[in-house]
């Protein structure tokens, strides 16, 4: 039996995928302690892992974030900015002291980390005979710096080619020094504080120095890069659990009679249904669809009347739902999109925050979809997105291709022979 300790961001995004990780790895007979936020202890007891609550200083509630007034209004680069400075960073001190911690009380065979979590960035910059393997299990877009992409967080698709790369070079000179300048230097001075040098790569690309970074996606829905580290190892999307959400009174009209629209704003910016919700609503009221929405755990009733072709339910049993689809409309969620292409269901997306900015560019790189690339949709260009997708067969016939991808992956088979690896490494 092996011993590993996964930590993680407090936030409903953060802690799902990863909390399927644990449940494998307990599954194996393998003891797993889980470093997070208080919110979610039921939930990791429940799944039969060892809860470790990370300090008060470092239980910062990611999911209401979006609610956050100083945080209105913005997207883009300055949206990850005020993320990565408030929300990651700013945490970062007590996730390290708590790692730190938890590894002198026992040993772990390894440390499981989803890459925002900075306390795992500062561990993996000491010596590797002063800890155990870090492994980043990649939940959002890969963000390997590369001569052949755009630097993270700009939500810049790639252009081939040598003016593609002189490109690359010059937006990275300018993400470096101007748009995300003061968050490197403050990263930097926090890991010169705690371990001696300044972060060994950038905070998006800090896991490519990690001893393995496992990307649940498939190649074909990530950037190729010629450079690609060693390290990074594809394994498709983790699983999802079936949901025990109960089925809607409205269920049965998934007849298959007419095309099915389902719109989503995910579970942490859900705040405003204004920014992606309303305006789906507004913009296919008079189409021959069935629009449906989930509200992410909001209330419904703030949606206020739906029109006649429209249904709504705080959550849907996604396992069911998805085979019932023609096309997903959403602000980017790097889980639900993939599934949705794990199901060849083509998309329209509208999303410029937090990671979402890189999910959105990545769904209109590939042709699976429409990227509308703006944070707040206006309805006539959702129900031309719409139009679009559904009379153009092209779009389900890519997403399609990628679903096949999927299909052959297996990201928990995967994760077991990355940790197999990582684990016959030497420390010294």
């Amino acid at each position: 039996m092996n011993s590993y300790l996964i930590c993680c961001t407090p936030a409903h995004g953060h802690v799902l995928p990863l909390l399927t990780v644990g449940r494998h790895l307990a599954g194996q007979g393998h003891r797993v302690r889980f470093l997070t936020g208080a919110a979610y202890r039921d939930r990791v007891e429940a799944a039969g892992l060892t809860f470790v609550p990370l300090p008060a200083e470092a239980d910062v509630d990611l999911d209401h974030a979006g609610d956050l007034p100083e945080r209105a209004g913005l997207k883009g680069p300055a949206a990850i900015r005020f993320d990565l400075r408030h929300l990651f960073i700013a945490p970062g001190r007590a996730q390290f002291a708590a790692l730190r911690d938890q590894l002198a009380l026992e040993r772990a065979d390894a440390v499981l980390t989803e890459g925002l979590f900075l306390g795992a960035a500062l561990l993996n910059q000491l010596p590797r005979e002063q800890r155990p393997p870090v492994v980043v299990l990649g939940i959002f877009p890969l963000g390997a710096a590369s001569r052949d992409t755009a630097p993270f967080g700009l939500g810049v698709p790639p252009l081939p080619g040598a003016m593609g790369r002189l490109r690359n070079r010059l937006l990275t000179l300018l993400s470096e020094k101007v748009v995300f300048g003061p968050v490197i230097a403050e990263v930097d001075a926090v890991a010169r504080e705690l371990t001696g040098s300044p972060m060994t790569g950038s905070f998006f690309d800090w896991p490519s120095h990690s001893d393995a970074e496992i990307q649940f996606t498939v190649p074909s829905f990530e950037y190729p890069r010629s450079d690609l580290p060693a390290v990074v190892h594809f394994a498709g999307p983790l699983p999802l659990a079936a949901s025990g959400v109960a089925l809607p009174e409205w269920w049965d009209e998934l007849d298959g009679s007419r095309p099915v629209v389902h719109v989503t704003q995910g579970t942490v910016a859900n705040a405003d249904p204004g920014l992606l919700i309303r305006p789906t609503l507004q913009g296919l009221a008079d189409r021959d669809v069935l629009v449906v929405i989930s509200t992410g755990g909001r209330d419904v009733a703030a949606l206020g009347e739906l029109p006649g072709n429209a249904r709504a339910a705080s959550y849907l049993p996604y396992d069911k739902l998805f085979d019932k689809l023609d096309v997903l409309v959403s602000n980017g969620g790097y889980g639900t999109v993939q599934y949705a292409l794990a199901h060849g269901v083509p998309l329209v997306v509208a999303g410029q925050t937090e990671d979402k900015i890189e999910v959105t560019a990545r769904v209109g790189w590939s042709g699976a979809g429409i990227n509308l690339r703006t944070n707040a949709a206006e309805a006539s260009a959702i129900a031309r997105a719409v139009d679009r997708v559904l009379s153009d067969p092209g779009y389900r016939a890519r997403a399609e291709r990628i679903g096949q991808d999927i299909a052959g992956s297996d990201a928990l088979l995967t994760l077991t022979r990355v940790l197999r690896s990582v684990e016959l490494l030497p420390s010294a």
